[in-house]
């Protein structure tokens, strides 16, 4: 394995978390000065009705732990793959240009997809802070997913030839312009499983584990560019994970799971048939607990409607752990072992598949 490959992926790992520690205590000092939390806080459910268990266990601390912690993971992300960019522009050296990792073949994609989330996410926060406290409408919030999706497919299967699907031990399925609206799809489920963010310390840790997983597999497939920015990204999560662990400075918030999930969307697709290899196939592997969390809610709103009751006491399923007796600690810590698990399992499985 080539050394200066990987001192080219730790390097940005270690800065982004570097520079993640140092903007944080300005950004949580404005935070709790401007009172950035919840103008209403509490949750509803899909059908409008007040999540009565939730607010029960999480409304209190709605009032008084700011939201937006997500500028700490893609702003020392973007100072990060910029910043070497820069000195790499400025002071070209053998060692310098090695570092520069903002490639047109391979991070400009999942950069745009980091900016585009963080940018709206950012929006609905302030919205949902100091305005009239409901941020932005779902159905808006949709249209950017969709439209930002629909391009960046559109991107994969024009400008980079992408038209199948990797298969596990077996030959890539070819779908042709079907990849544009199955990118769209895998994008908009990958948003749904933000809802993640709703335990400190929770988000922080799955999300790191499932990008770094794809640090691994781009490596392997010798895409660098594409593993150095899945590392900066763990790099820039553990920076925001050092202050959201319990009790948490700040939550993550949409500005944090929207740009992330929209990049690990675009990650997983630049891993797969472009890299040689499966990264779409094993993502519900890699992101099993992004998927419990989807299903969990999906499986609630149909028992409640088929059935007439619910399935869990609250979902998404960690909320439910919750409710029945576990601390969140012991949710989170939970998580973050079952996360490593199904990370280990999906990238052996990305490698030997």
């Amino acid at each position: 394995m080539d050394l200066a490959n990987l001192i080219k992926i730790m390097t940005p790992a270690i800065i982004a978390f570097t520079v993640g520690i140092a903007i944080t205590p300005l950004l949580t000092h404005h935070l709790y000065a401007h009172r950035a939390w919840k103008k209403k806080p509490g949750k509803q459910t899909l059908s409008g009705e007040e999540a009565v268990e939730f607010n029960k266990l999480h409304k209190e601390r709605e009032r008084e732990v700011p939201r937006m912690g997500g500028i700490v993971i893609w702003g020392s992300a973007v100072i990060t793959i910029f910043g070497t960019g820069l000195v790499a522009l400025m002071w070209p050296t053998a060692a310098t240009v090695k570092m520069d990792f903002l490639s047109r073949a391979q991070t400009w994609i999942p950069l745009f997809a980091l900016v585009i989330g963080a940018i709206v996410g950012l929006a609905n926060d302030i919205l949902d802070i100091y305005y009239d406290g409901n941020g932005l409408s779902l159905k808006r919030r949709l249209v950017v997913v969709i439209s930002s999706s629909l391009f960046i497919g559109w991107w994969f299967y024009e400008k980079l030839g992408i038209v199948s699907i990797g298969i596990p031990f077996g030959e890539p399925l070819v779908i042709g312009w079907l990849i544009i609206p199955f990118f769209v799809v895998l994008s908009l489920s990958l948003y749904a499983s933000g809802i993640i963010d709703g335990i400190d310390g929770l988000a922080g840790g799955v999300f790191a584990m499932i990008f770094s997983a794809y640090a691994g597999i781009a490596l392997a497939q010798n895409q660098i560019d594409i593993a150095a920015f899945s590392a900066m990204l763990v790099g820039a999560i553990l920076a925001f994970l050092w202050f959201n662990v319990p009790p948490a400075r700040f939550f993550m918030t949409e500005t944090g799971t929207m740009a992330l999930t929209l990049t690990l969307a675009t990650i997983a697709f630049m891993t797969d048939t472009l890299g040689g290899g499966i990264g779409v196939a094993v993502l519900p592997i890699i992101g099993f607990l992004l998927v419990a969390t989807v299903a969990s809610t999906i499986l609630q709103e149909l028992s409640k409607r088929i059935l007439g009751r619910k399935l869990f006491r609250i979902a998404p399923l960690h909320h439910h752990f919750e409710a029945i007796g576990w601390s969140g600690p012991k949710v989170t810590m939970r998580y973050w072992i079952l996360g490593a698990v199904f990370a280990f399992f999906g990238v052996l499985l990305a490698l030997v598949g």
